[in-house]
């Protein structure tokens, strides 16, 4: 049996990969080709992020951003598009997020079997320690605000987009799938439409003096880095929900010290949990036009996941739940271009003065 101080940091682990090693990047179903797919423009620029400036990481500030620009772009030059912001889990960036969601494949698929066009973003959110979180810290940077700020301006500025909460969507797989939760919570004023796939570190976790004892050794970047997948996770969530200034090299406390547990720090990491907090954005989670989840059938997350939709239910919150055959990884790129981009297509405005 796991022990439960040890379940919510290995759960991640189990569901990404249920073998006995973890890899960075997965092996994911490829859908067929879908005949006729005309073929969408990919551009990869970067986009600096004020809200990352002066984080005590050193993580870049200047972001990796994959655009890809719908069949259309190019020949109808007054066209205006929606957008839909994809947010990559942990472990991988943005360019290994993209081979597992087989894209621009995926995008030409859905496109082709009637999706409407529309813009898809893909923002890179790697960090030191492996994954941002997309939380709000001095350690990591404000990926909170940089995704929900700084990104939808700057692809504002430069695309042709419908600027408008309502023709923007959100979506995210695994540690993605929280920052659509968190953010999409959050920022309701900024999105029109959540997708939230897989999403992990929804509760609120307990102390775990076993995996937390080895991390207290670590001092660089070269050390975050031969550590294996769950402990170099909980030295993120650390980073990302328990920042701190005064304590280098790492800038981040941990919830045991010297094997005992730290209340005030577990009470942080309780603070950063969507089911711990989503009472608080009730108001701004009532005005999505739609809100959809999904996770696999073998997923090691699937029960969160499942608390998360009773909550919405609880309170009158608008959404679908879905669980399907697969494992934490397998199914994501049949789920792209066949659930998260119709959905898309259906629930974002792509008219002009939409309200």
């Amino acid at each position: 049996m796991i022990p439960r101080q040890s379940f919510c940091v290995l759960a991640l682990a189990i569901a990404i990969l249920p073998t006995s090693r973890i890899f960075a990047q997965v092996q994911t179903e490829v859908p067929a080709v879908v005949p006729g797919a005309q073929p969408v423009t990919v551009e990869h620029i970067k986009v600096h992020g004020t809200a990352l400036e002066g984080n005590l990481e050193g993580d870049a500030v200047d972001r990796d951003v994959f655009v890809f620009l719908p069949p259309s772009y190019a020949k109808e030059t007054s066209r205006r598009y929606p957008l839909v912001y994809a947010l990559h889990g942990f472990s991988i960036g943005a360019e290994q997020w993209s081979h597992e969601i087989h894209v621009p494949k995926t995008i030409e698929g859905a496109f082709a079997q009637g999706a409407k066009q529309m813009i898809v973003v893909l923002p890179d959110s790697k960090t030191l320690h492996n994954g941002s979180m997309y939380s709000s810290s001095v350690t990591t940077g404000d990926f909170e605000q940089f995704i929900a700020r700084d990104i939808v301006a700057y692809i504002d500025t430069h695309y042709r987009t419908l600027p408008n909460r309502w023709s923007r969507g959100l979506v995210g797989h695994s540690m993605g799938g929280y920052g659509a939760t968190r953010i999409g919570m959050k920022q309701a004023d900024v999105f029109g439409s959540l997708y939230i796939m897989s999403p992990c570190c929804l509760s609120p976790r307990p102390a775990n003096p076993e995996l937390e004892k080895a991390l207290e050794a670590v001092k660089t970047p070269e050390d975050s880095a031969k550590l294996p997948f769950s402990q170099r996770a909980q030295l993120a969530s650390a980073a990302a929900w328990s920042p701190d200034p005064k304590n280098p090299p790492l800038y981040l406390d941990l919830p045991t010290k010297d094997g005992q547990p730290q209340p005030d720090i577990l009470a942080k990491w309780a603070a950063n949990a969507p089911l711990a907090f989503m009472d608080q954005y009730v108001g701004g989670l009532r005005q999505y036009r739609a809100i959809a989840i999904d996770v696999g059938d073998q997923d090691g997350l699937r029960v969160d996941a499942g608390k998360l939709h009773d909550n919405f239910d609880k309170y009158g919150i608008t959404n679908t739940f879905e669980i399907y055959s697969g494992t934490h990884t397998s199914k994501v790129a049949d789920r792209f271009q066949n659930h998260v981009l119709p959905f898309f297509s259906r629930s974002l405005c792509f008219e002009a003065n939409c309200r």
